[in-house]
């Protein structure tokens, strides 16, 4: 009887082993969320593949401590999956990775099922996005070919940031429309 419990939960063991998918990926080709602006200024250097061409992809977003990296393989004439990349920065630290895959060598049922594969279905999904979500990262495969990495909290704390009260004209179209 011991034996049979011990091979009962060595192939459940296993099952689940075989079953669990791989935690999300906190961005691509090295480049993590919440790396500082100068790791990822390294990073890109090291990485022919993003298009980086140094100091001048780099541009200040309006509002405080908010940097974009923003690179383009055709600029540079690489050979690449990648086309436009952004990195976005709040407080030196990367909370946002947009890639933009090149349509010409890459499809989005290559990269929707192979995601899939990986990390199990979405979480949730429309013909615009499929998003695969933690507490702490959103994946996202948007059309017509992108792939979004976020980091929420910081996103969260963004956001509540520049959340601005609403104007009176704004109130009143509100309650209007409450009204209907």
């Amino acid at each position: 009887m011991k034996r049979i419990i011990a091979a009962i939960s060595l192939l459940l063991l296993a099952a689940f082993f075989c079953f669990a998918q791989a935690p999300l990926p906190r961005g691509y080709g090295g480049i993590e969320l919440g790396m500082t602006l100068d790791e990822v200024k390294e990073k890109l250097k090291k990485n022919s593949e993003f298009g980086y061409h140094g100091d001048r992809d780099v541009s200040l977003l309006p509002g405080e401590n908010r940097v974009l990296i923003e690179t383009d393989t055709a600029a540079g004439h690489v050979n690449s999956f990648l086309e436009r990349c952004y990195f976005q920065f709040y407080n030196e630290k990367l909370y946002i990775i947009i890639i933009n895959v090149n349509r010409e060598r890459m499809d989005h049922y290559s990269i929707f099922s192979t995601l899939c594969e990986k990390y199990g279905n979405p979480s949730s999904l429309s013909p615009e996005k499929s998003e695969w979500r933690t507490d702490s990262i959103t994946m996202t495969l948007e059309r017509p070919l992108a792939l979004k990495y976020v980091d929420n909290n910081v996103f969260g704390e963004v956001n509540a940031a520049s959340l601005v009260p609403l104007s009176g004209t704004e109130m009143t179209r509100e309650m209007f429309l409450d009204e209907l």
